[in-house]
């Protein structure tokens, strides 16, 4: 070889020594440059030995000999210096300078490199920083190397391996001025000719394959840097279209401030980064799985096959994009406690449903489109954070110039991510957004299911005062995956809320239509105040109006969540399960009449229970209980028994614990759980019936005074008054029939409310002229309260109001 197959920064010849001889010694494992410089060099060298290498090693740090320090170095030790000193003529020794630089860190200690040159006045500091960098390519070299020698610690002496990387080249980049010095063999590897370089760092990104620009902008960033080395494979794409792997090592200089004014780096093809012939053929695998895939749902578990054991991921989930919302179609894990709690929190059926705006470093991985790796301690959101506290790599998934999907991989320990794992992540990004899209068109029908009952069913249940309420939702696993199976949490007025659940005959898209009819209708009615037997009449004789051959089931509960009194209603449902404070389990029997759309005017029954703090209140249907190997009884039993040894204390772990041990169904899931809590304080109640007289309002007004001081309300009561002054007097004024005042006092909120014969809503005044004569109470109302609304009432309507109490009075009331 001759002086020109290698040199770089001065250096025109290198030497590799390999750590070898149960850590006493060290092998040469590859020379290369002119060896004419330092020929005779010893094959074996002592670790404990007088030589250049060997002292660099045991230090830890790089050694550096100017050609008198060179001199000096052997005259003290002629006779174990390693090799001899020779020139083309008598003044090269003279100018010969030295350098030995260690290979690897601490525990993975690798050997040492030995660099020589004809340097008159040594290497420079630039100099050496490169030639430092570039020892780190060795190493990594090395470490490739050694992954592919059958475990042994260090690769075998043999010229071919190529352990020094014969093209490479340094550059250096000035951070105030964006203008880079870059050597020649750096613009050889880009293929760029030197005459065409114009000294911009945006020149030379510009090669690099778009996947891997934002790891490399990453890099060049200042407000990203540290002082610390910097190192990176990338791939860049050549003008006649060779892609081509280079190893990038940059190091940081900063001014006597710590704010970075250069970096110095090192380019070096890294032909051992391409893939081996096991991860081609790993690839090629997954495209052949991958085009027999005709669901959504196995496209997801090959793509998580294939990624979470090769790279010992800890979580992988796989979602589709519907606009801006992420429809996991996978999770492994499948534990919800697996998960960030912005995932649990839309857990709202088998897989979670979650906006992407919640998360915005996704959306923007998603618009750019490009894998993202985000290493430990990367600053993320919460929901993104926590599925990859060690590491977080986020795959876009394209198909026809658009994201269809995105792959989250997560590692809970401290992960470096290497070459080959982004290239094949990119790869699989790749086939995977193609089969999705495919999965797409073959199960067209199955789409269209899924998508029309995630829209009839409730998105996200209310948050409740006194209680948690929680749901779960599996199709079936057979079939159009579409069902009548629904359920729904409908806050009331006065501290009552609804819970329905129901179930509509048949799997079809006509069995979806009519549920969510029939869930529209109860909402209205049950909004509207009507008792509980009543709501449940009125959705029969509209479902028999309907004119269909299909019935339904329905369970309706109205509870009181302050008393704990539980009015429930069943139309051919399954009885509700009932957990005790005391751990104990029984089956609540519940009246009942026929399923609702069988007989126009059927009654139905209404039983009344009460739920002290602590309960859980289980409602569901029948495909958690029931199948064609399972008896209902049994099926019960066994929900019992779940529902029994569950800690009520996480309401939403007991429903997954339910749900989790169903695997195939032949019918859709439906699963509602109350925990009960109680309210701290039990609300007072009174109310008064308003005579049409002259002198009503002042009575309403005596009447409510009176009741506010037994109860120790002062500070509003003033407030008050006035609400009820106006609320009296427009209904007086306005509607015929009787009036009733009603006035509640709970733990932080003073409610009136008057309730009138008229179905007409009051309307506040458009135009807000205080000279107009009529509008002007609910302004006033308006003004003088938190909040207050109108709500139909058994014909008439409701006109309330509500006042917050002050922070001593609610403590007093609690003493």
């Amino acid at each position: 070889m001759t002086r020109h197959g290698f040199a770089f920064c001065g250096a025109e010849l290198a030497a590799v020594y390999v750590l070898a001889g149960g850590g006493n010694e060290l092998h040469l494992a590859e020379l290369t440059g002119d060896r004419r410089m330092l020929y005779g060099l010893p094959a074996i060298l002592a670790v404990e030995g007088h030589s250049p290498a060997a002292e660099a090693f045991r230090a830890g740090r790089p050694l550096w000999l100017s050609p008198k320090e060179l001199a000096a170095y052997v005259e003290s030790d002629p006779h174990h210096f390693p090799g001899r000193i020779r020139g083309e003529d008598s003044e090269t020794p003279a100018r010969l300078s030295l350098g030995a630089v260690p290979l690897g860190r601490g525990a993975n200690e690798l050997g040492c490199l030995i660099v020589a040159g004809v340097v008159p006045d040594g290497f420079s500091p630039d100099r050496r920083s490169l030639l430092e960098l570039y020892a780190d390519q060795v190493a990594a070299g090395l470490e490739s190397a050694a992954a592919r020698t059958s475990g042994r610690t260090a690769p075998q002496t043999h010229l071919a391996q190529a352990l020094v990387p014969q093209r490479g080249g340094a550059f250096i980049l000035e951070l105030s001025t964006g203008r880079m010095e870059a050597h020649a063999h750096v613009l050889d590897l880009l293929g760029i000719p030197p005459e065409q370089f114009d000294g911009r760092v945006e020149t030379l990104l510009s090669c690099a394959v778009p996947d891997d620009m934002p790891a490399l902008m990453a890099i060049v960033e200042p407000g990203r840097m540290s002082a610390d080395t910097e190192q990176m494979a990338f791939r860049i794409r050549r003008p006649g279209g060779e892609l081509r792997w280079l190893g990038l090592r940059c190091r940081v200089e900063v001014d006597a401030e710590g704010v970075p004014e250069r970096v110095l780096g090192v380019v070096a093809d890294a032909a051992y980064l391409r893939p081996s012939a096991d991860e081609v053929s790993a690839v090629q695998r997954l495209s052949a799985k991958l085009a027999g895939a005709t669901t959504i749902r196995e496209v997801s578990q090959l793509v998580v096959g294939s990624l979470r054991g090769p790279l010992d991921a800890d979580r992988v989930a796989v979602a589709e994009l519907e606009s801006d919302r992420l429809v996991v179609t996978l999770l492994d894990p499948p534990e919800p406690d697996a998960w960030p709690d912005v995932w649990r929190s839309e857990w709202r059926s088998e897989w979670p449903d979650v906006s992407t705006h919640d998360l915005p470093t996704l959306e923007a991985s998603l618009r750019e489109g490009h894998v993202s790796l985000w290493p430990a301690g990367a600053e993320l959101e919460p929901g993104l954070a926590g599925t990859g506290p060690g590491g977080l790599a986020v795959l876009p998934l394209p198909a026809d110039g658009r994201m269809v999907g995105v792959c989250l991989i997560g590692w809970d320990e401290e992960h470096r991510f290497g070459p080959e794992e982004r290239s094949l992540l990119t790869a699989t990004a790749g086939l995977a957004g193609q089969a999705l899209m495919r999965a797409h068109a073959l199960d067209a029908g199955h789409e269209l299911a899924t998508m029309l009952q995630r829209s009839l069913l409730p998105r996200k249940l209310p948050e409740l005062p006194g209680g948690e309420a929680v749901a779960r939702y599996l199709p079936a696993t057979a079939g159009l995956e579409v069902g009548g199976d629904w359920y729904d949490v409908i806050p009331l007025g006065e501290g009552h809320v609804a819970l329905v659940i129901g179930d509509v005959q048949g799997h079809s898209a006509g069995a979806a239509t009519i549920m969510g009819q029939m869930r529209t209708a109860v909402r209205a009615y049950a909004v509207e105040g009507h008792p509980p037997d009543v709501v449940v009449s009125r959705a029969n004789r509209l479902l028999v109006g309907m004119e269909t051959d299909l019935f339904a089931t329905c369970l309706y509960v109205d509870l009181d969540m302050e008393e704990g009194i539980a009015r429930l209603v069943r139309a051919g449902h399954l009885h509700p399960v009932i957990r005790h404070p005391d751990g104990s389990t029984e089956e609540l029997m519940v009246e009942g009449g026929p399923p609702l759309g069988v007989l126009a005017d059927e009654e139905f029954p209404m039983t009344e229970a009460g739920l002290v703090p602590g309960t859980l209140l289980m409602m569901l249907t029948d495909g958690l209980v029931e199948s064609a190997n399972l008896t209902l009884e049994e099926g019960m039993r066994r929900v019992s028994e779940v529902l029994a040894a569950a800690d009520p204390t996480d309401a939403g772990r007991v429903a997954d614990e339910l749900v989790v041990r169903v695997n195939r169904r032949d019918d859709d899931v439906a699963l509602l759980l109350l925990r009960y809590d109680g309210t701290r304080v039990r609300p007072m109640r009174t109310h008064w019936t308003v005579w049409r007289l002259p002198d009503a309002v002042m009575h309403a007004r005596r009447f409510t005074a009176r009741t506010l001081r037994s109860w120790g309300v002062v500070e509003e009561l003033d407030a008050a008054l006035l609400v009820v002054s106006e609320l009296v007097t427009n209904a007086i004024a306005h509607t015929q029939g009787e009036v009733r005042l009603d006035v509640t006092l709970s733990s932080d909120r003073l409610r009136i409310a008057v309730n009138d014969a008229s179905p007409r809503s009051p309307v506040k005044p458009a135009n807000q002229n205080w000279e107009a004569t009529g509008g002007r109470g609910l302004l006033i109302v308006e003004a003088s309260t938190a909040s207050w609304g109108s709500v139909p009432l058994s014909g008439g309507k409701q006109v309330w109001a509500e006042i917050p109490l002050a922070p001593r009075e609610r403590l007093a009331r609690a003493q």
